[in-house]
């Protein structure tokens, strides 16, 4: 019986299965430059020649975009879920926004539960540094933008996702963390204006979800993302609601005037 010739795997096959993994896991990131080549090799054990081949075959994939004298880098589009222009669609309409917030709501919430249950110890460092440096943006208030404080926000929801040690949510997450970013920005300008309370909610809503990931307190962790999710859905009810009397009032006063 001819069973025919078994093909002997190519060690570029191999390199190329070790980057993917990398890629999928998060170590390389949408955009970030490879390690030089000559690092790279030293750092697999392999020739150059073997590892070139398989930077052609992940890019030939579209993984990796090479640059003439300027490295390889891990494609951008990986890390785009939604184009500029629809973004900016979504940052503009109301609806939209409550549904990123619904969306926020089971993402974040399943994040913060596998977080709680995988994190490793580097995770957690990773988690403090994320939290600390929120923490100190909630301390300088009105001296940070509020580009700086969502871009912040979303970085300690993004390390969440990371501990989360789940592909699809840390790829979803990363994904939109633009479109986070923005929301984060077009959330708080209106929460502060409408309650005074809300940053103190927040730093306390923040602080506690992170002492429940750190302490491994999955199911806790899950309920506090939800209320905090929850929390900025109601105040931003209340702010569409009052812009919505202002724009009724300042109608019926123009219908009024002789």
């Amino acid at each position: 019986m001819d069973v025919g010739q078994v093909r002997q795997r190519r060690l570029s096959d191999d390199i190329v299965g070790r980057l993917e993994v990398m890629i999928l896991e998060g170590t390389l990131k949408a955009g970030e430059r490879l390690p030089a080549e000559r690092a790279l090799a030293e750092r697999f054990g392999v020739s150059r020649p073997s590892l070139r081949e398989a930077i052609q075959k992940l890019a030939a994939k579209g993984l990796l975009v090479s640059r003439q004298g300027g490295g390889n880098y891990v494609a951008e589009s990986l890390g785009s879920t939604f184009s500029d222009p629809l973004l900016q669609l979504l940052e503009r309409n109301p609806e939209a926004q409550r549904d990123l917030l619904e969306f926020r709501h089971t993402l974040e919430g399943s994040c913060a539960f596998y977080a709680a249950q995988r994190a490793t110890e580097l995770d957690r460092q990773r988690l403090t540094e994320a939290f600390n440096a929120l923490q100190d943006c909630y301390s300088r208030s009105g001296k940070v933008t509020r580009a700086e404080e969502g871009a912040v926000d979303a970085s300690f929801h993004l390390a969440i996702a990371e501990a989360s040690h789940n592909a699809v949510l840390l790829h979803t997450i990363r994904g939109l963390f633009d479109l986070l970013k923005r929301n984060v920005v077009t959330n708080i300008g209106g929460m502060y204006a409408q309650r005074d309370e809300t940053r103190d909610m927040l730093i306390d809503q923040h602080r506690a979800l992170y002492e429940a990931i750190i302490e491994g307190r999955a199911e806790d962790a899950r309920q506090l993302s939800n209320r905090h999710i929850d929390y900025v859905r109601e105040v931003l009810a209340e702010v569409q609601q009052l812009a919505q009397r202002e724009a009724r009032a300042q109608r019926r006063q123009i219908s009024h005037k002789p």
